[in-house]
Order: structure tokens, then sequence, then C-alpha cells
């Protein structure tokens, strides 16, 4: 069997980060359960146990090289995969393999270094967040003043801004910002409560020591850079949890999946695109094709991404009591392949919003087939300012309207309306004003003024709090 032979993950072959792979990867699951059983020896140690400094050291000097062929063997014999990394971990550390685990069971390590793993991939995720962010808000300034046409049911609608439309992308990013920092900022160690969540065994351990029990849950939090443990747990965290970080994830795929799906429209209108390669092939078939592949791997991935809380949701349902196996299979497959996807997805926000081009004739263009039945109110106020009736300068440009619908939709040629009404002999006293009229900036409102209003005093804040990681780099494989 060669290595074409297996079903590779694609998140790991073709769309996640290295970096947020690495966060999921063997190595760095059992190097925390390395980490996690040398912080629960020092700090039983500090209480008192007999444990000497020479099986930490040796504990110390071995988190990172597992034999995960010795681990194999192991788990093969044992049937348990903790069981397996305690004694494997002990083939290298022999002197302290007595005392490693000590009091603990399985989900000190498991669901603690889960806790551990998902919370510094949201600190990567939110990293990623405020670079996109960062571009939008880059294209919101810059764009602040280009009308576009508005689209309500995908209708021509009022003229707004590109500038103001980025600002809705972003908002749905910012809104999305603060619950990540709801539920980073709610991210808690199982810590060490034993079997089922009652701290029976360190209360034997520190014999009956109250004091000491309770000292020992602080000294490993606070080891591993943690403000608390959850109040009370069975044998694992709550598993709410899992649920509420994939809602938050699959929050910020529906945004990204929001913008993509916008973008792909006016792509097909030819007034964004994302970026393209020189060598780049659109279709087998079709070689004048530039499709918007990238913005369809968001909404692609995004949609997965959106499934998952479902799954935790019923996982979180059918814990029974203190707790069930029936969590562990499945949260191997959906906590990593959720953070995975939306690595993916991010990546790609970040690079098309890097590299989006903009052609502003064409939207121009697209303004101006429609702006002529906007203007008409306009042109009617105008008129009245002239001292003509509104019901007959109305009735007036029903008229005309009429048969520049005809020319649009029967004939399929451009709208004339304006060209009919500057004909008109009845609309003369206003002819020198209809280049003012339609103007399209009288048109856009105060979608300028909100657009730099909201980048200056929500936006920009927030950026400057973490300009220090606005930095990202990403490697897109198109």
């Amino acid at each position: 069997m060669n290595e074409h032979d297996s079903y590779v993950n694609p998140l790991n072959s073709r769309y996640a980060s290295a970096e947020m792979s690495h966060l999921f990867s063997d190595n760095h699951r059992y190097y925390l359960w390395r980490k996690l059983w040398l912080v629960l020896a020092q700090s039983e140690q500090k209480l008192g146990l007999n444990i000497t400094n020479e099986q930490l050291k040796e504990m110390s000097e071995h988190l990172e090289d597992i034999d995960y062929d010795v681990v194999a063997s192991l788990e093969r014999k044992l049937k348990h995969d903790v069981m397996a990394h305690i004694h494997a971990f002990g083939v290298v550390a022999p002197h302290a393999f007595p005392i490693i685990h000590l009091g603990a069971t399985s989900c000190y390590v498991t669901d603690n270094a889960e806790i551990m793993m998902m919370k510094e991939a949201l600190e990567l995720i939110k990293t990623k967040v405020l670079n996109v962010i960062n571009n939008l808000t880059s294209l919101a300034s810059k764009y602040s003043n280009l009308p576009t046409l508005g689209l309500t049911h995908l209708q021509p609608a009022q003229l707004t801004t590109v500038g103001k439309r980025f600002t809705l992308y972003i908002q749905d990013l910012m809104l999305d910002l603060n619950d990540l920092d709801l539920v980073i900022n709610q991210m808690k160690l199982r810590g060490a409560t034993g079997a089922t969540g009652t701290q029976a065994s360190f209360l034997d351990l520190f014999d009956q020591d109250v004091e000491k029990v309770n000292k020992l849950q602080d000294l490993i939090v606070k080891s591993l850079g943690y403000s608390g443990a959850y109040d009370v747990t069975g044998q694992t965290y709550p598993r709410k949890i899992d649920y509420n970080v994939t809602v938050v994830l699959s929050k910020i795929a529906q945004s990204a999946s929001k913008f993509a799906n916008d973008l792909r429209l006016l792509q097909s209108k030819k007034e964004m695109e994302e970026p393209i390669g020189d060598d780049q092939v659109g279709s087998s078939a079709m070689a004048y094709k530039r499709n918007p592949m990238l913005c369809e791997r968001i909404c692609s991935l995004s949609r997965y991404v959106e499934s998952l809380p479902i799954n935790c949701a019923f996982t979180a349902s059918t814990q029974w009591f203190e707790r069930t196996l029936d969590d562990s299979a499945n949260k191997r497959i959906v906590i990593p392949q959720a953070f995975l996807a939306l690595d993916g997805i991010l990546d790609v926000y970040y690079y098309v919003t890097s590299k989006i081009t903009i052609y502003p004739k064409i939207i121009a263009k697209h303004i101006n087939e429609e702006l002529p039945f906007m203007a008409t109110e306009n042109i009617i106020m105008e008129m009245v300012k002239c001292g003509y009736s509104r019901q007959d300068v109305h009735e007036k440009i029903r008229t005309l309207s009429r048969i520049a619908a005809v020319n649009v939709k029967e004939l399929g040629m451009d709208n004339n309306l304006i060209s009919l009404i500057r004909n008109d002999p009845f609309f003369t006293p206003i002819l020198s004003q209809m280049d003012s009229i339609l103007n399209p900036t009288k048109y856009v409102g105060m979608a300028p003024l909100q657009t730099m209003k909201y980048i200056d005093n929500v936006v920009n804040p927030i950026l400057n709090q973490y300009k220090n990681v606005l930095n990202l780099q990403v490697k897109i494989e198109l």
C-alpha cells in the first residue's frame, strides 16, 4: 500500500494552515498530556507527596519524544489509549513511572488538553478574523464614496457605496469577534477532580486534607496559565462547551459565506473579481472562463462548519449522568475538523480581500442603466420648484417611462428615459440642471459618512488594540 491507497483528509492536505493543523496534531495533543502529568506531579510534590526532583526532571526531559510504535503496541495490548501513553511515558521516564497520573482519571489529560487546544485554536481564529477585518476596512475606506447599485431582493434599489457595503461585512465579523472573545474568556480547565468529579482520589492521597485538595486544583490551574476550572464537573468538562465553541465557529463561517456569495454574484456582473492566477484554468471546455473558485471554496467549507453545532448539541444532550463514552469518537472528528475548515475559510477570505479587483467603470455602467428611473422623483421636485403641478409632471414622466420600459424590455435596447425627457419641450425649464440631477453621488444618502464614522469610531479602535497581530501571511493553493 502506498500513500495514495488511503484516504487523506483534504482539510490537512488542501485547506488548513500548517499552524492550525499542528494544534490538533498527535504531537501537540500528547505533548499536552505529558505536560499535564508533569504539572500534576509538580503540584503534588509542593503539597507534600513523596515525589522527587529527579522524577520531575526525568519527566520534563521527555515531554516531546513520543515513540508512537511503542504507544501503538501498548494500546493493542491494553485497549486503552491513556494507559498506553502512561506506559510509553514510563519507558522514557522509568523512575517517574510510579507517580505518573497519580490520583488522576483519564479525563484529567484528555479533557484538559482538549480545552487547551481549543483555546489556542480560538486565539488563532481571532487573529485571522482581525486580519480579515483589517483588509475589509482598507477597502471600505478606499471606496467609501464610490456609488453602486443597492440590491434588495437581488433587484436594483437605491444607490449605496461600495465602501458602505464593505462595512456590512465588517460588522458581521465584529459581532463574531465579540462572541469569540466571550467564548475564549469563558474557557476554563476541567482540572483535577477524579473519576466522577468528587476529588475522592485526591482526598485519599492527602489523608482527608480538604485544604490541600483545593490547593492542588489551584496550583494546576495557575501553572497552566488559566484563571480557573469549572466549579463542578462529572468526569468530563461540560460538553455544552463544545457546542458553544462550534456555534461561534459557525457564526464566523456564516459571515464569510455571506461575503463570498455576494462577491460571486458581483463577479458574474463583472463589477468585482477575486484574484486569479496567471496560469489558472477556469474551465476545461470554455477557455475564457474566470470562475470565482476561491469564493466558492469559502461557501463550500462554510456549509460544513455551519452544520456542526447540531452535532455537538446531540453529544451534550446525551451525556448520561457523570459521563458516557459515546462522545469520544465523535469529538475526535468534529472538534479538530471544525477548526481546520474555518481556518481554511479565513485564509481564503484574507487572500481574496487582499487582492480583490474592483471595476468602477462597470459599476458606473450599471448605475447609468437604472438611474434614469431612480432620478424621476428628483426631476419631479425640480419641475415643481419651477411652478409646475406635481400631478402633471408625474403623469408626463409616467408616460415617458412606459416608452422607455418597452425600449429596454421588449426591444433589448438601452434605457432612453433621460433622452426622452431631454427632448420633450415640457422639461425645458430644468434641462440645464439635468447633469446635476443625474449625478450618482446625490443618491447615496449618508453612506460615505456612515462608512467613515463606523470605521473611525468602532473598527479602528479595535484594530489599533491588536495592531501587533495584523501581519498575517497566508499560502493559498489555487
